[in-house]
């Protein structure tokens, strides 16, 4: 994106997927929470009250926790990027999948 003056914006697409996914309808702020599991259960609820999805609930939440991961890349904080792979643990054990 560009602005008027010919300048590359700090908006970015992705930042739009997060906010207006079509698939899954997430909590305000939910990769920012501290507790993991608070994460995985905003993340399992959002997937399991989507009707819009294509794919499982649990293919659908960790698709969007991963893509989140990916999209912040380098500018993730460490501590935030800990937080948001313990999430992943959780929402394994949240769908009853095991770990790795």
């Amino acid at each position: 994106m560009t602005t008027q003056t010919g300048r590359k914006s700090r908006k970015y697409w992705s930042a739009g997927v997060t906010k207006n996914s079509n698939a899954l309808d997430l909590e305000k702020g939910v990769f920012t929470f501290s507790d993991p599991l608070k994460v995985a259960k905003s993340l399992k609820r959002s997937a399991d009250d989507s009707k819009r999805r294509k794919v499982s609930s649990f293919q659908s939440a960790m698709s969007m926790l991963n893509f989140y991961i990916n999209r912040a890349g380098k500018g993730l904080p460490k501590s935030r990027l800990k937080v948001l792979e313990k999430s992943k643990d959780e929402l394994r054990k949240l769908f009853g999948r095991g770990t790795h």
